[in-house]
């Protein structure tokens, strides 16, 4: 299929931005960008006169598809309390692509999420990379699986383990311990594991499901995304991603604007969010729409996440708007909910931004997509029109 987008404002997100220009789509890949002479016969063209058109927006931590729209136990899927340490789940089992929140989401010019664990356990499972529309069997939505591997720290661990069933953890110091022995018992796995592939008379351990799951991380193929909210619990992020030489990338991070030198220091990517809303619990108390800004002007590589359904994902460039009402660049701001949480995922090379070569994922809006009165008209993924206002 070969689709033409007209006379649009196209904001490319690598710098360049093309008054009342064209952005010719074919095979599901974008071909050309600006003046692109005349389409071939049968192209479908969309007049986006007036319109901005953008790449699809980017949210690198939901649990898109693990919590039913208007459901309850039902369809709660993304913490299994049952265990404290379960990298060996993933995502990708659990995700319905039927539920209503993809169609919301589309509507919302999102188009590409990390989808996560929730943060119940210390280790909880195995993210899923993906785009939002298109089809509705979660194969066919997914760009990478295993993305990352999901870990917390705080209040959330505490309370439903050591609160709820009077087990480990209980307190801060048990959480870092189970952290520290999950990994340490995969690292011996993997050195017998190497050491019996390099003997001709050297016998296997027994297969272990959990430390199999943790080999990526310690291998360096796969990051862990730590969910964290308060100073010291990030300062805990950052101290056992770096004891056990870890991708790292952390979550929420409501108090990093606390910490500044020492993030910049980390050198680690900040996913900051949930933050519109009630601060629902004491490690939430100083989150702050500020806080992206501060840490983007620092040098700190940050995006706006809305921790989906927290935030329902359509939401997401209200965040980004948000963040740029209390001080944040407001170029900046796009970057933080496009290219920037493709890099941290490691999708740059296919979404993000509106580029040759790239998955034709644009969204068309009647108005800047950052501009809350504003609607998405089109929701393009992989060159297939998915969404239209009014349809």
């Amino acid at each position: 299929m070969t689709l033409l987008i007209q006379n649009g404002k196209v904001m490319t997100m690598e710098g360049a931005i093309y008054e009342g220009a064209s952005v010719l789509v074919k095979d599901g890949k974008i071909e050309a960008i600006g003046d692109v002479g005349q389409a071939p016969d049968g192209t479908k063209i969309i007049d986006a006169k007036g319109c901005y058109v953008t790449p699809g927006l980017i949210d690198a931590h939901t649990h898109l598809g693990l919590s039913g729209h208007g459901l309850r136990w039902e369809a709660q899927d993304h913490n299994e309390t049952s265990d404290n340490v379960t990298p060996h789940l993933r995502t990708l089992d659990a995700i319905n692509a039927f539920d209503q929140s993809f169609a919301d989401t589309l509507a919302g010019g999102v188009t590409t999420v990390a989808t996560s664990p929730g943060s119940a356990n210390v280790i909880g499972g195995q993210l899923t990379g993906m785009k939002t529309g298109g089809s509705n069997r979660i194969e066919d939505l997914v760009i990478k699986a295993p993305l990352a591997m999901k870990c917390a720290l705080g209040e959330n661990p505490k309370g439903a383990h050591g609160q709820a069933k009077k087990a480990a953890p209980m307190t801060r110091m048990a959480t870092a311990a189970i952290f520290r022995e999950a990994f340490m018992k995969a690292q011996e796995y993997l050195a017998k594991k190497k050491a019996a592939q390099a003997s001709e008379d050297g016998k296997m351990p027994d297969f272990n499901m959990k430390h199999e799951a943790l080999i990526p991380l310690l291998e360096r193929e796969i990051p862990v995304h730590i969910h964290a909210h308060q100073a010291n619990d990030i300062h805990t992020a950052v101290r056992l991603i770096q004891e056990f030489n870890l991708k790292g990338i952390i979550i929420h991070a409501s108090e990093s604007h606390l910490i500044v030198d020492d993030l910049v220091a980390a050198n680690m990517p900040l996913l900051i969010g949930p933050t519109l809303g009630f601060s629902g619990k004491p490690e939430t108390k100083n989150k702050t729409f500020e806080t992206v800004g501060i840490l983007q002007r620092a040098g700190v590589k940050v995006c706006i996440t809305t921790d989906h359904p927290v935030i329902p994902l359509h939401h997401l460039n209200v965040c980004a708007a948000l963040a740029v009402k209390d001080g944040m660049d407001e170029e900046e701001a796009m970057k933080a909910i496009t290219i920037y949480p493709a890099e941290i995922l490691g999708f740059e090379d296919r979404v993000g931004t509106i580029a040759v070569g790239k998955d034709a994922d644009i969204v068309i809006w009647d108005k800047h997509p950052l501009d809350i009165t504003g609607k998405v008209l089109h929701t393009i993924i992989d060159g297939k029109i998915v969404y239209s206002c009014g349809k």
